[in-house]
């Protein structure tokens, strides 16, 4: 998920007061709380890769999220951007050279190698890298030993690893950057992304499956063709690519959540928007909840660097912070799923297991 905003961007609105977090929410409320590996396990492996997928199947994620671009030939891959220098080798393969490019994208200019300039051919040429490498040192261990996947091939696994353990694993792709593709490129994401998950034998509100996107129109194609669960991303600042004129401060109003409740299930939503100061729920959460849209918090990392301040340990921004006590005051507040990058953490903290040295329920350390 992304559009590069960081919870660490907005620390200081969510400056938890470690000493004062509140209880963990009821056994039930937590057992309900989805946790969602956010591009796989990207804090243990470069992210988007099979490796990453499989890793967090294996922890026991509820869901796995892909970020699907498309490539010249019309194939969804799983990138966190269309533009590739930051999570492959690409740039240092003079094959490729030729192909960098400067995009308008969402508004920004964007130099670099696209997805939509190269075959699913030529970009299998390519080895992926971790996006992170000065923050999770640990994954560059895994660098160029991964090719970029497919979406069908992500779909193969989650098929195989439901064989093998005998339990459903949810799919939640993000389509990144639709309008962009379809407007300036030719390439229909949604349809590719409807035509792959007919194909693949998904169908009904009841599948395991959430479809997300930052923007509208995208969603509300995606409300008329099919009965998935779909998410509409919100982040702290700015507002939709296909809307230049909307805030997604706005959206987060009552009036906003109401209009969002008539082509979406629930809102995707940056930390920031649901926990006040304190760390207590901000009116957003009882506002969705109020027009009938679930509730979902992006993203739980374990790096000091994407933690507020209070909740660090600490002065290296690379080191392990309190992840568990941002997971507890989430489930305090309410909030019905969680992206994490590290899901065997968050799947810990929500089987009650405590974190030494950081906040228990009631305040204890």
């Amino acid at each position: 998920m992304g559009r590069r905003f960081l919870i660490a961007a907005a620390a200081e609105l969510v400056a938890l007061a470690v000493l004062a977090a509140p209880p963990l929410a009821s056994a039930q409320a937590q057992d309900d709380m989805l946790v969602i590996a956010h591009r796989g396990a990207s804090g243990e492996r470069p992210e988007h890769t099979l490796a990453a997928y499989e890793r967090a199947i294996d922890a026991g994620a509820d869901y796995i999220e892909p970020d699907l671009v498309a490539t010249s030939d019309l194939v969804l891959v799983a990138r966190h951007e269309n533009e590739l220098s930051d999570t492959t080798d690409v740039a240092s393969r003079e094959e490729f050279e030729d192909r960098r490019r400067s995009k308008e994208i969402d508004g920004q200019m964007v130099s670099g190698w696209f997805a939509e300039d190269f075959t699913l051919a030529e970009l299998r040429t390519l080895r992926v890298v971790e996006r992170l490498p000065s923050v999770r040192p640990g994954n560059t261990r895994y660098d160029t030993l991964y090719q970029i996947p497919t979406f069908a091939e992500i779909v193969r696994l989650v098929r195989a690893k439901e064989a093998e353990t005998g339990r459903t694993i949810g799919l939640y792709p993000e389509l990144k950057h639709p309008n962009f593709l379809l407007q300036y490129e030719g390439i229909d994401t949604v349809d590719l992304l409807v035509l792959a998950l007919r194909e693949a034998g998904y169908a009904g509100a009841d599948a395991p499956v959430f479809l997300q996107s930052f923007e509208i129109a995208p969603l509300k194609r995606l409300a008329q063709r099919t009965d998935f669960r779909l998410i509409q991303l919100v982040a702290g600042e700015g507002g939709p690519a296909d809307e230049p004129a909307m805030r997604y401060a706005d959206m987060v109003s009552p009036a906003g959540l109401a209009e969002i409740a008539t082509y979406a299930d629930g809102i995707g939503a940056a930390i920031p928007l649901l926990l006040a100061p304190d760390g207590s729920a901000t009116s957003v959460i009882a506002d969705a909840k109020a027009a009938g849209l679930a509730v979902h918090a992006w993203t739980l990392r374990k790096e000091n660097v994407f933690l507020p301040a209070s909740l660090r340990l600490g002065t290296n921004e690379s080191a392990i912070g309190c992840d568990a006590s941002l997971y507890a005051l989430l489930a305090a507040a309410g909030v019905e799923g969680v992206f994490a990058d590290d899901p065997a953490r968050a799947l810990g903290w929500r089987a009650g297991a405590a974190q030494p040295g950081c906040a228990t329920p009631g305040g204890a350390r």
